[in-house]
């Protein structure tokens, strides 16, 4: 099968195109035939031997076509959506013509959607979703910031959070983005700063912050909630730098929650991917309720172009790639 495969890490040149073996069920895993799959940071930072952990084909996500699922938890020819469960870390990924997946990290997904439209989804919206309804356990009425809400997994949590009923706040390092984010149906929009916490008219007063900047801003992030407020660290867009001299004692208010999620949980016991309502997500977006289109779709040839584009912070939202025959 035809493959891009990790050539060493570094630049977009270490992105080879190949054929490799194609993959062979075994009970417990379900062959999928890939029709399209989303492009992730993570996956860039796999490239340049960032992360932990990268398997010699990238990519942590995918939709498409059963194809053999020895255990019989899929039927052949099921329209499913695959990531996490060391897809692109410790097992080979989605950068390819098959992949081969945990039954538990696998979900039937039908849908009249485009494949392109589908690969926007599974493990943006799965992530969303959990973040906001598990971790923050936002209710209807509360007041959100998101902070990087026009990244993929920022504009997927306001699609999520405002269709719930959530008064959101969101924040961008670029104001051009702002029209669009009240389109969305946010609230209000503030230019992303290390020092939010201290713009914000209603600090103190904020029921909830999904904190996709990270690390650099996570401590202002906890001046921004109201005493019992909570916030969710989920994401790295500032960099990967470790919180710098944190001294809760000193810098933490008392009485608010922080909390974290990373998706490499994702079809574990605790985390079993079944409790991610992704048919009805598809539902609603297919019916219109979310602005949930990919911002850029490439075919496989241009995978490097892609991560090209990533890198410059171009993607402007989810970027998906999807094969000739989808």
């Amino acid at each position: 099968m035809k493959a891009v495969v990790l050539d060493g890490f570094g630049g977009l040149d270490v992105l080879q195109y190949r054929d490799i073996p194609k993959p062979i069920a075994v009970p417990g895993t379900v062959l999928i035939r890939i029709k399209a799959f989303g492009i992730n940071h993570a996956e860039m930072h796999m490239r340049r031997g960032e992360w932990a952990e990268a398997a010699p084909v990238s990519g942590i996500e995918c939709v498409g076509i059963v194809e053999a699922c020895p255990g019989g938890e899929f039927a052949v020819g099921t329209k499913v959506a695959a990531f996490m469960g060391g897809l692109g870390r410790t097992i080979n990924g989605s950068y390819a013509e098959y992949t081969l997946a945990s039954v538990h990290n696998v979900a039937a997904i039908e849908s009249e959607l485009s494949w392109a439209e589908l690969a926007a989804i599974p493990i943006t919206y799965a992530t969303a979703w959990t973040t906001l309804f598990r971790n923050l356990d936002l209710q209807p009425g509360q007041t959100l910031v998101i902070r990087g809400a026009t990244s993929s997994l920022g504009l997927a949590a306001v699609n999520l959070a405002v269709n719930a009923g959530a008064r959101v706040i969101a924040t961008s390092t670029n104001d051009s983005q702002f029209d669009r984010l009240i389109q969305m149906g946010v609230t209000r929009c503030e230019v992303e700063s290390l020092q939010l916490s201290a713009q914000l008219p209603d600090k103190g007063q904020i029921d909830a912050v999904l904190d996709l900047v990270g690390n650099s801003v996570v401590v202002d992030s906890l001046r921004i909630v109201r005493r019992g407020g909570k916030v969710c660290l989920a994401g790295w867009l500032g960099g990967l730098d470790p919180i710098p001299d944190f001294n809760p004692l000193l810098q933490m208010a008392s009485g608010v929650y922080l909390t974290f999620f990373g998706s490499f949980v994702f079809g574990t016991p605790q985390f079993p991917v079944s409790d991610v309502p992704l048919q009805a997500i598809a539902t609603d977006i297919a019916a219109g309720k979310f602005q949930a289109k990919p911002s850029r779709i490439f075919r496989f040839d241009e995978l490097r172009e892609a991560h090209r584009v990533m890198e410059a912070n171009e993607a402007k939202g989810k970027m998906v790639v999807v094969h000739d025959d989808a």
